[in-house]
């Protein structure tokens, strides 16, 4: 009887929580169909690869057949555009927003902000992070940097991170990681290679959770620099060669990327619910400029920090079994403030709930639309780190326009060395659409303004 009453105050408590949450909005709208279940997502990012560092994308240079096949099978995107730079781009994918509105330091996102962690927890699902961090605004000394619970303020139950209250130089992602997991500095990684305890991480949630919807954010700390041995090299046999440093690596590191998205995959096999996972695959930004790819197309060197496209061209799959039965190649534009409102399509939010800069492409995905409306894409970039220089630009599939009126056909001249000086009538029409794009941003928000204030 006592256990029995002790059942009925649990059930009276958790329905007051509900009904407080309810009112406050804490609880994103939601609705779930039990007979068709939300999925399961998983959005994985790679650290510096451009579009050419798959063979599905042309490479002819690395080893990715994980990666080539969920593409094949699933939605292959070939105009997808990130930030040229990793924290405005991690800033831009986790909130949906442009730059010029809530990237504010390197390294940094500031906590008045909402990630697609926090809506996806709010809507029900169970959320995970592991990866790299580099948010909480260690390289400025900003205020709450040694947080280590900021992960969970911006929506994730568990976490697994580098660079969460430390920078690089106090500990490194690779061999012997510095890895802080749910407030813990994790001891004894000395033989231990980073990218095996984060996807083992992200696999035991996996397990834990299986039987409700989840959200899963796997920001890698491959394939950025060092280039360095990993476990599949012969020289992680020996313990001092670990640290060698040269872009000879690089191929080995591309193939441990695969590697760990098929360890990912098999856990959702052995799980039982592959069918309903989405499993989002792309990129920070463009590859280092130290590694020149070949592709079937040409040798391509990688554009890192630069606003040519190969700064931020990146890869872009979706591989969902249930819903995507026959692969599909996506032309249509996409970037990177896309990604949360698709995210929220899929768990069934309100659009209402919460703000963004971009478009979802969920129709795509569902295959209930073959287009998307979106016939360009606007880039503010403000990398705040390095020599890297503050620009805007507007670009489609062949063309681009940068605000001080430069104008390239980036197909024929992908380098951006010849500015079209006479353009054609089409040309001229195109250049006048971006142009408008352009002007209305600067009335928006002055691009002058880029590095005192910002526009919510």
């Amino acid at each position: 009887m006592r256990n029995f009453y002790f059942k009925i105050r649990i059930g009276i408590i958790g329905l007051l929580i509900l009904l407080g949450k309810l009112s406050s909005g804490q609880i994103v709208d939601i609705k779930e169909d039990a007979s068709n279940p939300l999925p399961n997502i998983i959005l994985i990012m790679a650290d510096d690869m451009g579009y050419e560092c798959l063979g599905c994308n042309g490479s002819l240079d690395y080893s990715t057949p994980t990666l080539d096949r969920l593409a094949d099978n699933g939605i292959r995107f070939t105009n997808c555009f990130s930030q040229p730079l990793c924290t405005p781009s991690r800033v831009k994918i986790m909130t949906g927003k442009y730059n010029y509105r809530n990237y504010e330091y390197f390294g940094y996102l500031n906590p008045d902000q909402k990630t697609f962690g926090n809506y996806l927890k709010d809507a029900g699902y169970n959320t995970c992070i592991a990866g790299k961090w580099q948010l909480n605004g260690i390289y400025h000394d900003l205020p709450g940097n040694q947080d280590l619970s900021r992960p969970q303020h911006f929506g994730f139950d568990e976490y697994c991170l580098w660079q969460l209250n430390k920078t690089g130089a106090e500990g490194e992602r690779y061999a012997n990681p510095l890895i802080i997991r749910n407030g813990e500095e994790i001891e004894g990684l000395k033989d231990a290679y980073g990218p095996d305890i984060f996807s083992d991480f992200i696999c035991d949630f996996i397990d834990e959770n299986k039987e409700r919807p989840f959200f899963v954010y796997y920001p890698m700390v491959l394939v950025h620099d060092p280039f360095v041995p990993t476990p599949d090299s012969p020289e992680w046999n020996e313990f001092g060669d670990r640290y060698k440093k040269s872009t000879a690596y690089f191929d080995d590191m591309v193939g441990y990327v695969d590697k760990v998205v098929s360890k990912i995959e098999d856990k959702l096999k052995d799980s039982g619910i592959a069918n309903n996972t989405i499993v989002i695959f792309t990129g920070d930004n463009g590859t280092h400029p130290s590694i020149i790819t070949e592709t079937v197309d040409k040798e391509v060197t990688g554009g890192k920090g630069s606003s040519l496209n190969t700064g931020n061209h990146v890869p872009l799959f979706v591989s969902w079994p249930a819903k995507i039965k026959k692969g599909r190649v996506f032309s249509g534009l996409v970037d990177f403030t896309d990604i949360l409102p698709t995210i929220a399509d899929v768990a069934k939010l309100n659009p209402a709930s919460y703000y963004t800069d971009g478009k979802s492409f969920f129709s795509v995905i569902n295959q209930t639309d073959g287009k998307t409306s979106k016939e360009e894409v606007f880039i503010h970039y403000s990398p705040r780190w390095g020599r890297f220089k503050s620009n805007r630009w507007v670009l489609n599939e062949y063309y681009k326009l940068y605000q001080n009126g430069e104008f390239y056909n980036t197909m024929n001249d992908p380098d951006e060395k010849n500015p079209i000086v006479s353009p054609t009538n089409q040309e001229k029409n195109i250049k006048k659409k971006f142009e408008k794009v352009l002007d209305s941003k600067e009335k928006e928000f002055p691009f002058k303004n880029n590095d005192v204030e910002f526009k919510p």
